[in-house]
């Protein structure tokens, strides 16, 4: 991981697009602080399309989804999106998966989290659990702590189960498809701003913390971990090539401020 600083002016200069993650990245002891609204405010007067893509609920997103200037906030690991034209305007939902589909994926998963909480000392369900449509997640460092030994019987569960598992900063998220961040990405970039972000990759940046934005890291020419990565580093397989100074949204307003210097 090279310092932010590495990150060529040229390349910084084409950038149309920035995809970011939500916790610990945008955050700060689970507050967006105003220098990352300035930031966010700043990337988009700028005209760049900004989506943060999260393993939070739906419902824990709307009203970031309707507060923040993003194109749209892609919520349970690339599940659901919301958006919307203007503030005036209420929020759009658009699903991967039709009703049907996840209203059986749904009932399945609860099963599963009781199992979890049963099994795995120590396990509870995430306290934003009712804001979740399309995924289950379990705590182990937002309220709680799991060691890493529980951590790993959690994945092991759920991938038993024939769920995705990944553990972001503070939980465990486990579902029922075929999606992710990488195709949330690709999927919200297709249908709302119309473009191919496989087509233009070397013009979008992704800035994530954990690892579950190892798929993200290794997509991304222009990948980057905010400083609080290194409570990771030595699990990821693939790492961002650039890493900030600051940690969480203090690291974020950096990539902001790196982009935005390049257009002077």
């Amino acid at each position: 991981m090279q310092p932010l600083g590495a990150w060529p002016a040229a390349a910084r200069a084409r950038i149309v697009g920035v995809l970011t993650d939500i916790d610990d990245t945008l955050t700060t002891e689970g507050v967006v602080g105003e220098e990352v609204v300035r930031a966010l405010q700043s990337l988009a007067d700028a005209g760049l399309h900004v989506v943060p893509i999260t393993g939070r609920p739906v419902g824990w997103s709307e009203p970031f989804a309707r507060a923040w200037p993003v194109d749209a906030i892609v919520a349970e690991n690339g599940a659901v999106a919301l958006t919307h034209r203007s503030p005036a305007e209420p929020l759009r939902k658009l699903y991967v998966q039709d009703a049907p589909l996840r209203a059986a994926n749904y009932a399945r998963m609860q099963q599963v989290a009781q199992r979890i909480v049963r099994e795995v000392p120590g396990a509870t369900i995430s306290r934003d659990s009712g804001g979740r449509e399309t995924d289950i997640a379990i705590d182990h460092s937002e309220f709680t702590h799991l060691p890493q030994e529980a951590i790993d019987r959690v994945v092991a569960l759920m991938r038993a189960e024939g769920m995705n598992a990944t553990v972001s900063s503070i939980h465990v998220n486990g579902w029922y498809g075929d999606h992710n961040k990488r195709s949330g990405a690709r999927w919200v970039v297709r249908e709302l701003l119309g473009r191919n972000l496989d087509a233009e990759l070397d013009r979008w940046v992704y800035v994530g913390d954990s690892t579950n934005d190892v798929l993200m890291f290794e997509h991304f020419p222009h990948s980057i971990g905010v400083a609080n990565i290194r409570r990771f580093e030595h699990q990821l397989a693939f790492k961002p090539r650039y890493v900030t100074e600051g940690e969480r949204g203090a690291g974020f307003a950096e990539v902001a401020d790196a982009i935005l210097a390049s257009r002077g």
